[in-house]
């Protein structure tokens, strides 16, 4: 459950703002004259920092009661630029194009690559086989995951799969966070990064059909996952 406490506004005027922030492509600046429009006063630094506290909570409910994925995995690590430097955001979905997991990193190296692998299956389990690109640093750490569940008798070892470039089910995916994330014009802050894509993530898994839900509409669906 999202806490609301102390806070100025109404609650749905909150998830109103940060879901159609996270949603849709669209600058603070020009988000703060489209709520100006319908009466509610509302500064970009409010804003802001509405996304930063209610989206990664958000997005935890979403991973938490999303539907069963499936073992077959691929993962990439696209480029996003937070405070003028590019910052990696480690994504995994599944054969269908569900969302597994995702994390922002400063760094693409071997500890990144199992911190996310480490996330990814404590949240979804252990998959059959993962398909990655060429990166050196996501092969070794599947390699020390393989290692693990080898020393631990886990009975079977994923299957670890290189291609040079991700496949079109991932490609499609990073097309919808890039959209949404070209209008800001860059992050400022690399908390306020993680927690807006958090955001945008939930949004995109609300968008696949992944959270049952009585609701029907987007935004109600994300409304329940606050409640």
């Amino acid at each position: 459950m999202v806490s609301f406490k102390g806070v100025r506004y109404p609650k749905h005027v909150i998830l109103h703002a940060v879901f159609f922030y996270v949603r849709y492509a669209v600058s603070y600046r020009d988000f703060e004259e489209i709520l100006a429009e319908r009466g509610v006063t509302v500064d970009q630094a409010t804003l802001n920092r509405w996304v930063v506290k209610f989206a990664p909570q958000i997005a935890a409910e979403a991973q938490a009661r999303k539907r069963p994925t499936a073992t077959s995995w691929r993962m990439h690590e696209p480029y996003i630029k937070v405070i003028g430097r590019w910052t990696y955001l480690y994504r995994a979905v599944d054969r269908d194009g569900q969302t597994l997991d995702f994390t922002l990193s400063e760094q693409r190296d071997l500890a990144a690559a199992r911190r996310f692998f480490k996330r990814a299956m404590a949240a979804n389990g252990v998959p059959e086989r993962v398909v990655i690109d060429k990166s050196g640093a996501n092969l070794a750490g599947l390699q020390v995951v393989n290692v693990i569940l080898k020393i631990a008798g886990g009975g079977r070892l994923i299957e670890v799969r290189q291609v040079k470039y991700p496949n079109n089910i991932l490609e499609q995916d990073h097309r919808f966070i890039k959209r949404i994330t070209r209008p800001m014009l860059g992050f400022k802050a690399f908390q306020s990064a993680a927690a807006t894509i958090a955001g945008i993530e939930a949004a995109l898994m609300i968008r696949k059909g992944q959270i049952p839900a009585n609701a029907t509409s987007a935004f109600q669906i994300f409304a329940e996952l606050a409640a």
